[in-house]
C-alpha cells in the first residue's frame, strides 16, 4: 500500500477531508463521508456554510487581484478543489505567485503532485502556528517578496486553532511582515446572536467534530475584529458569510440564512 492510499484509509474522520466532502471533493474516506452525512442531517446549513466559506475565499482573491496583488500566502490551504487561489489569481495575472501552507499530509501530497509543473506556485508542509517556519522557508523566500504587497489568506482554518495557541498573536506576526498595500482575509465560525434553530445546528456540529481529529473553536465578533488590528477593513466590513457574496441576489434563502460565521478583508495602510 502506498502512502497516499494509506492516508485515505484512516478510520478516524479528518477535518480537512470533511471539508473536502462538503465541497463535493473525492479526497476522503468512508469514515469522513459517514460523519459528514450525520452533520448534514443534524445541521444542514453547515455544509452550505462550508461552500460559502470557499466562495468567500474566491471573492477575496478576485478582489485583491483586482487591486493589483500578484502574490499570495494561503495558510491552511487544505485539499485542492475547483477554483484554487492560483487559478483565480492567474485570471488576473498569469505570473501571479502563490505559496500554500498546510500540515495535513494528504493536503500537502495532493497539492504537491498537482503543482509540480507550475513554477509560480508551491506548497509547504508546515504548521501555520509556527510563523517563522513559513516566512523563512526557502520556497517562501524564493516566491514571495514581502517588500511588495502580499495577499495573506487565513480562511477556514482558525476555527481549528485553540486559545492556548494564541491565534491573535500568530496573525499579528504574519501581519507585521506585510508591507503597505497588502491585504488580509480571514474567516471564522461563531455562535454570536443566533436564532434557536441555528444555535441548535452549530451545537450539533461542535459535538460531531468531537469524533474527528480536530475540534471546533467558535469565536465572537469582537475577537475576530481584533485580528484585523493594523489594517483597514474594506467594504462591506466584517460580516456574515453570505454578505461577502458579489451575487447576493443569486443566493437561496437557505444560503442567506447561513450566518454562523464572520468574514472580512483588511488592507494594510
Amino acid at each position: 500500500m502506498d502512502e497516499k492510499t494509506a492516508e485515505l484509509n484512516g478510520d478516524r474522520p479528518n477535518s480537512a477531508r470533511l471539508y473536502d466532502v462538503f465541497l463535493g471533493g473525492n479526497h476522503n474516506t468512508e469514515a469522513d463521508r459517514q460523519l459528514a452525512e450525520r452533520i448534514k442531517k443534524s445541521a444542514p446549513r453547515w455544509s452550505l456554510g462550508a461552500q460559502l466559506n470557499r466562495s468567500f475565499l474566491r471573492c477575496a482573491v478576485h478582489y485583491m487581484a483586482a487591486q493589483g496583488i500578484d502574490q499570495f500566502l494561503d495558510l491552511g490551504s487544505g485539499i485542492p478543489t475547483v477554483g484554487n487561489v492560483h487559478e483565480i489569481a492567474a485570471q488576473h495575472n498569469q505570473r501571479a505567485r502563490v505559496v500554500y501552507v498546510d500540515y495535513e499530509t494528504i493536503a500537502y501530497n495532493t497539492s504537491r503532485a498537482e503543482l509540480a509543473d507550475n513554477p509560480n506556485v508551491t506548497i509547504l508542509n508546515a504548521d501555520l502556528r509556527d510563523p517563522r517556519s513559513v516566512l523563512e522557508h526557502p520556497e517562501t523566500r524564493e516566491l514571495l517578496d514581502f517588500s511588495r504587497p502580499v495577499g495573506l489568506l487565513i480562511v477556514g482554518v482558525l476555527l481549528f486553532i485553540g486559545p492556548r495557541d494564541r491565534p491573535g498573536d500568530i496573525i499579528a506576526t504574519y501581519r507585521q511582515r506585510l508591507s503597505s498595500g497588502s491585504y488580509l482575509a480571514i474567516s471564522q465560525a461563531s455562535d454570536d446572536d443566533l436564532p434557536a434553530d441555528l444555535r441548535d445546528e452549530i451545537d450539533q456540529v461542535v459535538a460531531s467534530y468531537e469524533h474527528a481529529d480536530e475540534q471546533l473553536v467558535l469565536r465572537s465578533h469582537d475577537e475576530v475584529a481584533g485580528w484585523f488590528s493594523g489594517t483597514e477593513l474594506v467594504p462591506p466590513g466584517l460580516v456574515h458569510y453570505p454578505d461577502w457574496s458579489p451575487a447576493q441576489q443569486a443566493l437561496s434563502e437557505e444560503q442567506q440564512s447561513c450566518r454562523y460565521g464572520y468574514v472580512g478583508v483588511g488592507r494594510v495602510p
